[in-house]
């Protein structure tokens, strides 16, 4: 099923405001994705990976997890060359690919997605102040609670004074949070021991189970850290050049996975697999403690406090951005597009940080761990990198925008090795998870369905009514579960 999705066009004074000199250069954008992606995942890198991979299967798994992420950045590059009067990434690949519902999927996913991992990134903030004050541990005591909500609502308020304003911010914050990581992998270069390394290669000491096991146990969080891949393309439309949208992706996705790379087989050289995997978190401010005394660690908290705070403000404009657009397009309801004086989408933006606010309070009762958000996190945002990598298959198997047919036969092996990558990462995360996703989507398909009757259109196709169908099913299976107990996110 293919929707036409008519854009205004460069003429149109909506078009003309987005690309003029005011929008967002390539520096702004790929501040973007790099502020996105460097949040708090490669400051606990270290300990997650080694409760979960030995040196060897880890490499394994980061040559997946680099190959089929390098495949999502072309694709992002090159839908951005093809299409570039589709707007809002993620979301406007999936809606003019495979409709209206498929594209509100692919926004209402990301979105949960994006504000879910804020609240990860608050309770973090908030656990690593613990290294300074007292009532911080854990990042979910009262007094961290209290702290991250007033965070929250100044990161808010300097977003309603403006998109540009906060891009700007996001940008020196940025610049700011590389260099901590950057001195971590050169102390870790010197002080690292390749006997460390070679100790117990596999994990058959560990008992971290098979090497196939201990790759499907790393997948989760090697997405983890790479989500906001997508960043410049969902804010296309603010792009100063639409071709600066696919560089952006492409540099930023480079930087980002030599980063990763960097520290975390690195770290396998400083301590033991068993020892890393014992770390409490920020585990990167452990190792450089062990290889330089407590100022290290102090030094990489303190780099930590900065990271986080460029990826809220980052994820902040990525959430609320994700949606204006639909609403735009009548895909969620119209008063979502609503903008005060500065541009900036207040009602998007009052309604995602009050999801925020009330998930932390939430976290008070709970008693979520970080692992626990940023897994429930990356499961909601593997279904729109999968409509993304479907859309790009679906426009090289049909030719269009190939006029001359060049480059079709390569877009048609990146988008297929894209979308081989998003299935696997769906397996590799399992089941449990994707029954509560199916639940979450169910709740939005009601702002759908309002959405549609305000708008006077046709709510679903017969072929959207098997997809509500297949949702509503897996969200009933989902909540049996969540009572029984054998559904535990």
């Amino acid at each position: 099923m293919t929707v036409q999705v008519t854009r205004p066009g460069p003429s149109t004074p909506r078009a003309t405001k987005r690309r003029s000199a005011a929008g967002l250069a390539l520096p702004a954008l790929t501040a973007l994705v790099v502020g996105s992606m460097i949040g708090s995942g490669i400051f606990a890198l270290p300990s997650q990976m080694a409760g979960s991979a030995a040196p060897g299967p880890l490499l394994i798994g980061w040559l997946i997890t680099g190959a089929g992420m390098l495949m999502l950045a072309f694709v992002f590059q090159g839908l951005a060359e093809r299409k570039p009067d589709v707007d809002g990434g993620v979301y406007g690949y999936a809606r003019a690919g495979f409709g209206e519902y498929v594209g509100f999927t692919s926004a209402w996913g990301y979105w949960i997605s994006a504000w879910v991992g804020n609240v990860a990134y608050l309770v973090l903030l908030m656990a690593t102040l613990g290294y300074w004050f007292d009532g911080f541990d854990g990042g979910t005591t009262t007094t961290a609670i209290v702290g991250a909500s007033v965070l929250l609502w100044l990161v808010h308020f300097l977003t309603v004074s403006g998109v540009r304003n906060a891009a700007a911010v996001n940008v020196v914050v940025t610049v700011a949070k590389v260099v901590p990581i950057l001195t971590f992998i050169a102390i870790a270069a010197v002080g690292f021991s390749s006997g460390i390394f070679t100790a117990d290669v596999w994990g058959h000491d560990a008992g971290l189970g098979t090497t196939m096991d201990q790759v499907k146990n790393m997948m989760l969080v090697t997405v983890w850290v790479f989500i906001g891949i997508e960043g410049a393309s969902v804010y296309s439309q603010r792009a100063r050049e639409r071709k600066d949208v696919g560089r952006a992706t492409v540099l930023g996705f480079a930087g980002v996975l030599a980063l990763l790379l960097a520290v975390n087989l690195l770290a396998y050289g400083l301590m033991a697999q068993a020892d890393i995997a014992g770390l409490s978190d920020p585990s990167m401010a452990g190792l450089l403690e062990n290889e330089v005394g407590s100022w290290g660690a102090g030094f990489i908290s303190a780099g930590l406090v900065v990271s986080l705070l460029g990826a809220l403000i980052a994820w902040v404009l990525l959430a609320v951005e994700i949606l204006r657009l639909p609403a735009l397009d009548h895909v969620v309801p119209k008063g979502l597009a609503k903008e005060n004086v500065h541009g900036a989408p207040v009602s998007a933006l009052w309604l995602t940080n009050l999801c925020v606010q009330a998930m932390l309070l939430w976290t008070l009762v709970n008693e979520n761990t970080y692992t626990d958000l940023i897994y429930l996190a990356t499961s909601l945002i593997l279904l729109p990198y999968l409509w993304s990598a479907a859309y790009q298959v679906k426009l090289a198997l049909t030719g269009e925008t190939y006029a001359d047919g060049h480059g079709r036969t390569r877009d048609l092996l990146v988008g297929a090795v894209a979308l081989g990558y998003a299935v696997w990462l769906v397996y590799a995360g399992g089941w449990e998870y994707v029954l509560v996703a199916g639940l979450f989507y169910l709740v939005g398909t009601a702002l759908f369905v309002w959405a549609r009757v305000e708008s006077h259109k046709p709510v679903f196709t017969s072929v959207e009514k098997i997809l509500v169908a297949v949702v509503a099913a897996t969200s009933v299976v989902a909540v049996i579960g969540l009572v029984q107990g054998f559904v535990s996110v």
